[in-house]
């Protein structure tokens, strides 16, 4: 298991990441269900928010009425991310617990770094800033073709998700090479019918959960 300021987690930290309309919140709750039915404890959170004070960070940098600047809208998540790993992930992980986070530090990556084209080591630095080094143990990646995002545009979009193509392509080409570049990735494609990517996701989540707690 990897350590914080060199203290041994006793939970494991799983991370769901991907584009916008990629299911993946949706596959997030269904594990959520999935784990707490075999037996363990689970926490289910997402970012921005997770917390009273990220989540009032979360209205502002969806409201679509704002305009915010690309390096503050980099300090607004990272904000966001600081309270949210002190006051529920850590904890929770300390306590024994299975938290599984709808996106964290590879969103701020793909929509900061490569969407909004600010520096990818400052993004780095100041992720690790954010949470000490915390890393999750397990990542699920999600893909989604532009086909199948279309088809999915449900209207009532925010304000990232209201950003032109150019903005939304740079995000996808950054959530690809940085998948590429992960070991061990869970990598699902998100075309998949819900149940089919569900009951995989469930089938090498849990292996992988035992492997971590040496069960």
């Amino acid at each position: 298991m990897k350590k914080v300021n060199g203290g041994k987690k006793k939970g494991v930290f799983i991370l769901f990441e991907g584009p916008d309309r990629s299911g993946k919140t949706t596959q997030a709750k269904l594990l959520c269900d999935f784990l707490k039915k075999s037996g363990f404890k689970v926490l289910m959170t997402r970012e921005p928010g997770g917390t009273d004070v990220g989540e009032k960070i979360r209205e502002i940098l969806l409201d679509p009425s704002n305009k915010i600047f690309p390096l503050t809208e980099l300090l607004l998540y990272e904000a966001s991310r600081a309270q949210h790993v002190f006051e529920k992930i850590k904890p929770a992980i300390d306590k024994g617990y299975i938290v599984i986070c709808d996106r964290f530090t590879i969103a701020t990556m793909a929509y900061q770094g490569y969407g909004r084209k600010i520096e990818l080591k400052l993004v780095k630095d100041l992720n690790d800033i954010a949470t000490l080094g915390l890393k999750p143990d397990i990542i699920v990646g999600f893909k989604i073709s532009d086909e199948e995002y279309e088809k999915r545009n449900r209207g009532d979009n925010d304000r990232i998700e209201q950003e032109d193509e150019d903005f939304r392509r740079r995000v996808n080409m950054g959530y690809s090479k940085i998948f590429s570049k992960t070991r061990d990735i869970v990598l699902i494609d998100a075309s998949k019918p819900i149940h089919k990517i569900s009951e995989y996701i469930g089938k090498v989540v849990l292996k992988k959960v035992k492997c971590l707690l040496n069960l």
